[in-house]
């Protein structure tokens, strides 16, 4: 088709070489999360600016964008945000069976601290006013939006050689007090950011024995639900 038939603002679509499919392969089947093996350096404000970009190339609800990032570099905010999060991770422990709290405590949370940068993303609901094309009957599209920005953000690092790991263990009071984050506003992530040399070949929840990956053939429904 001749460019000057597109409808405006359109361009040519195709597949990607060889190469770059397998780079885009390589960084989802690669990407872990990462807890305990995050090095000291620094990550140059270009790369974070990079990362960011990526995270905000996410598609959103009627392009709504509803994400925001907070930097945060400051070793006592870590440490503070760390304390927190070992009070709730204590609470968490004793919600699981006794024979699982030894392996539970066992898996590392040292990321908040060793990982040079940590960023909280958080989910504005009223970025595009009180009616969003697309989030008319499902009031949680902004949240979901919010989401797909920390997928981008995390293949784009594991590309850039850079560990992710999140931390979703936490009173939500205690980290919007921590960083002074309105009330309206929905913490999503909490990140911690830094390069890394080892990787685990396996996602380390299944190389710890906590759970397994679930054979794909049992999630693929053909034509409606069924009950297994």
């Amino acid at each position: 088709m001749r460019p000057d038939l597109f409808e405006p603002g359109l361009v040519t679509a195709g597949e990607f070489s060889e190469a770059e499919r397998a780079a885009v392969y390589r960084a989802i089947g690669t990407r872990r999360d990462v807890r305990d093996q995050f090095l000291p350096e620094p990550l140059p404000d270009d790369l974070v600016m990079r990362l960011l970009a990526a995270a905000h190339a996410a598609p959103s609800v009627g392009f709504m964008q509803p994400w925001n990032f907070v930097l945060i570099r400051d070793p006592a905010v870590r440490e503070a945000a760390f304390a927190a999060f070992s009070r709730a991770n204590e609470e968490a422990a004793d919600m699981f069976p006794e024979e699982r709290r030894d392996l539970y405590r066992s898996l590392k949370l040292e990321g908040i601290c060793k990982a040079p940068l940590s960023i909280c993303v958080t989910c504005d609901p009223d970025r595009a006013g009180p009616v969003v094309l697309g989030r008319t009957h499902n009031p949680r599209m902004d949240v979901y939006s919010t989401v797909c920005a920390v997928q981008n953000l995390w293949l784009a690092a594991r590309a850039e050689g850079v560990g992710v790991g999140w931390v979703s263990i936490f009173r939500d009071e205690d980290v919007r007090a921590l960083l002074g984050i309105p009330e309206r506003i929905e913490i999503v992530a909490w990140l911690c950011l830094g390069y890394v040399d080892r990787l685990y070949a396996e996602p380390e929840l299944a190389v710890r024995g906590w759970r397994q990956r679930l054979p794909l053939e049992e999630l693929i429904f053909r034509e409606k639900w069924e009950n297994r």
